[in-house]
């Protein structure tokens, strides 16, 4: 492994050299093909391949990349393909959450840079494990949170901390789109275009189903993180960004399913809430049966402080955020169209060695909120954790959340 990993560091240095990075994508439905399409944006970067187990999946991404490139989009069922590779510099992973940590390590472990989807980990433990490996192998590793390059929140965050609303003490982020209903379907057998046993990975083995297969994976604990891990994922990393707090002392609050009667697993609805060392907290409010948003928004932050407050979201089909005076005034909005320029950040990075935007740490910290949350709404019970060894106190049923149990597979992580 040592030797795999010199060899495909030499091969990065010599593809950096030529100034033109060389990607695989992993994962092509839904982000995966809006990814596949940012990276061919970039004129220093080649899409050299394109990952995934279900054949039917590669339609839109490979014509992306034929039009593009004017040669046919090189394919592959198995990621390994890719990760021995060593002409390929980085690889981006938009799999299911489950595949996300064990995909990462066997990149890091091949000696290539990683942007990895949000939220970067499945669960607690495999986010440590992808800060330690990237450390390690001084990798690149990028987590999908795009607000840390859209330059509207970075403003609105550097007005924050620089004390434009005075003290500020408590964030609110809250995650109430509309979802659907995805009713009740029985176990049957998978397309013969879909490799379910590899899609499966290293979690545990269960028959399949349309309601745990595409996307609907996000609702069931096997392999997904629910809405909280899905989207929450960005409000919260922009709410304790602008907050100004790291890892939390204890969360409470209530998670469940209140409203949709289906096959989802993960609450519907959570009301939670994060608190810090330094007395600060974060509230976390979800509610996806709810057509009506909030504050002219389905997803946002607010973050509070003694002179006025700022909301950070996107309304009108824009990014930026309001500012209001301690009336409650509004006094001024900041808007801009786009995403910014996540990838863009990470393939300098790439080049550069510099830490990306979104580092694997930051990725890991906001993830690990989700997770927590989740584990509140799992056992019913409040918790205290320890942010340094990143342990629950005396709590067994909920330290045991804070990983998974694996089948045997050639991607289960060495640690599993």
């Amino acid at each position: 492994m040592r030797r795999r990993v010199f060899l495909a560091g030499a091969m990065s240095s010599l593809a950096m050299a030529s100034d033109r990075v060389r990607v695989a994508v992993i994962g092509v439905r839904g982000r995966g093909r809006a990814l596949t399409s940012e990276m061919l944006a970039l004129p220093d970067v080649e899409v050299a391949a394109l990952v995934d187990v279900d054949s039917r999946s590669f339609g839109r991404a490979a014509k992306a990349v034929e039009e593009k490139t004017g040669k046919a989009a090189v394919t592959y069922p198995d990621m390994r393909r890719v990760m021995d590779d060593r002409t390929i510099d980085a690889v981006v992973i938009a799999t299911p959450d489950h595949w996300h940590g064990p995909a990462a390590l066997l990149a890091v472990a091949a000696g290539k840079d990683v942007y990895v989807e949000k939220p970067c980990s499945h669960n607690l433990r495999e986010g440590r494990w992808m800060v330690e490996a990237a450390r390690a192998g001084k990798r690149v590793m990028q987590v999908g949170t795009q607000g840390r390059s859209r330059v509207s929140t970075q403003r609105a965050v550097e007005f924050v901390r620089s004390g434009g609303i005075g003290k500020v003490r408590m964030a609110k982020a809250w995650n109430v789109q509309l979802r659907d209903d995805i009713g009740r379907k029985p176990d049957s057998m998978a397309p013969k275009e879909f490799d379910y046993d590899t899609w499966i990975g290293p979690a545990e083995a269960l028959p399949f189903n349309e309601n745990r297969s595409h996307y609907t994976w996000h609702w069931h604990w096997n392999y997904g993180t629910g809405d909280m891990g899905n989207d929450g994922a960005h409000q919260l990393d922009m709410a304790r960004w602008a907050l100004g707090v790291e890892a939390p002392v204890a969360v409470s609050g209530w998670g469940s399913k209140v409203f949709f009667d289906d096959d989802q697993q993960t609450p519907d609805s959570m009301s939670l809430t994060f608190s810090y060392p330094g007395g600060e907290a974060l509230l976390f409010e979800q509610r996806i049966w709810t057509p009506y948003g909030m504050n002219e928004q389905e997803n946002g932050v607010a973050v509070y402080g003694s002179e006025g407050m700022v909301e950070i979201g996107r309304w009108n089909k824009k990014w930026g955020y309001k500012i209001f005076d301690r009336k409650g005034k509004l006094v001024k909005i900041d808007q801009e169209p786009g995403e910014g320029g996540h990838p863009e950040n990470f393939i300098a990075c790439v080049k550069s060695r510099a830490t990306p935007n979104g580092d694997i740490a930051i990725g890991h910290t906001s993830a690990l909120h989700a997770h927590l949350g989740n584990i509140v709404a799992r056992t019913g019970r409040n918790l205290r954790f320890d942010p340094v060894r990143e342990t629950i106190a005396a709590d067994p049923a909920a330290t045991a959340l804070l990983g998974r149990r694996y089948r045997k597979h050639w991607g289960t992580p060495a640690r599993g």
